[in-house]
C-alpha cells in the first residue's frame, strides 16, 4: 500500500510546492496589503458509493459527533401564555390570508425535500439549472447538507414533540398529504428550515456575486414553513441557529471544501452555457417581485 501511494503523495506534494512556488513568484506584483493563495488540499470530493439513508437521505459529510446539539444549544420552545407563544400565534393567523395563493404555492413548492425536485428550489436566485446530470457536484453537495442540517434538529424535535401550528388552529396545511406524518413529528425546531438556510448560507459561498438575493430566498423559504401552517415562527428562527453552526462545521470537513469548489466551477459552467434555470421562476417573479 504505501509502494502504490507513494507516487501520489509525491505528485500532490510536488503541485502543492508548484502552486507554492508560483504563488511566491507572483507575490510582488500583487496589490499592497493582497495575499498570495496558501491552501493547498486534495481536490478529493463525495464518492459515488454514498449510504442512503433512511426517507431517501443520501449520506452527511459530518460524523454524528460533529453536528451540532440542538438540545443542548437551544431554550425551549414557547409556551402558552408567554409573550414568544403570542408572537408565535399572531404570526401564524396573519399567514392565513395567504392560503391557496400564489405565495402558498411557493411554499407548497418548498416543503418537498425528495430529489430531484428539492435541487430546483434555489435555481431560479442562483439563475443555473440544477441537476444531478448538469452539475453532480452540487446536486450532491445539496443532498449531503440537507441530511446534516435537518438531522441536526432531531435532538430537539424529539424531545420537545411540540404541536405543529394546523394541530392548534385546525386551519389547511399546503401539504395536505403529510398531515398525518406531521402529526407525529415534532413542530420545534424545523428541520426544513435548517436545510433551506444551510443551503443559502453554502449557495451565497459559492456564487458571491448572488449573496444578497440567495439569502433573501433563504428568509423566504424559512417563511414557507409558517405560511405552510406547518411551523410556528420560533421554530423557523430556531433552525436558523442550528442550521449556521452546522454549516460553520461543513467548513472544516475537506471532503465538502472540494464538492464547493466543484460545484462552483460546474455554476460557472452553466452560466457561461447560458442554460435556463429549472424552478418556476415565473412564480417566483410574480410573489418575491410583484
Amino acid at each position: 500500500m504505501r509502494e502504490q501511494q507513494q507516487p501520489l503523495m509525491s505528485r500532490f506534494a510536488s503541485g502543492c510546492a508548484a502552486v507554492g512556488l508560483i504563488a511566491g513568484i507572483s507575490v510582488s506584483g500583487l496589490p499592497a496589503g493582497a495575499q498570495a493563495p496558501t491552501y493547498c488540499e486534495p481536490d478529493v470530493g463525495s464518492p459515488e458509493n454514498l449510504k442512503t439513508l433512511k426517507h431517501g437521505l443520501l449520506e452527511g459529510y459530518l460524523a454524528p459527533e460533529s453536528v451540532p446539539d440542538s438540545l443542548k444549544l437551544l431554550p425551549a420552545h414557547p409556551m402558552k401564555g408567554s409573550i414568544e407563544y403570542d408572537l408565535d400565534v399572531a404570526n401564524a393567523e396573519s399567514t392565513f390570508p395567504l392560503q391557496g395563493g400564489p405565495r402558498w404555492d411557493v411554499a407548497a413548492i418548498d416543503a418537498n425535500l425528495n430529489f430531484p425536485e428539492a435541487a430546483a428550489i434555489y435555481s431560479c436566485t442562483l439563475g443555473v439549472p440544477i441537476t444531478k446530470e448538469g452539475t453532480p457536484r452540487l446536486y450532491t453537495l445539496l443532498r449531503r447538507t440537507l441530511t446534516d442540517a435537518g438531522l441536526a434538529t432531531y435532538k430537539a424535535k424529539n424531545n420537545y414533540q411540540r404541536p405543529r401550528p394546523f394541530m392548534v388552529n385546525g386551519q389547511p396545511i399546503c401539504t395536505p398529504d403529510e398531515e398525518t406524518m406531521l402529526r407525529s413529528d415534532g413542530s420545534y425546531p424545523s428541520g426544513h428550515t435548517a436545510a433551506g438556510w444551510a443551503w443559502a448560507l453554502v449557495l451565497s459561498e459559492l456564487a458571491p456575486e448572488r449573496r444578497d438575493a440567495i439569502l433573501a430566498r433563504g428568509i423566504e423559504y424559512g417563511k414557507s414553513r409558517y405560511i405552510c401552517n406547518v411551523h410556528w415562527l420560533s421554530d423557523v428562527q430556531a433552525s436558523q441557529i442550528i442550521a449556521s453552526g452546522t454549516v460553520a462545521q461543513l467548513q472544516n470537513d475537506p471532503v465538502f471544501r472540494a464538492d464547493l469548489r466543484a460545484a462552483r466551477a460546474e455554476v460557472q459552467a452553466m452560466r457561461r452555457q447560458g442554460l435556463p434555470p429549472n424552478g418556476d421562476c415565473d412564480l417566483e417573479r410574480r410573489v418575491f417581485q410583484p
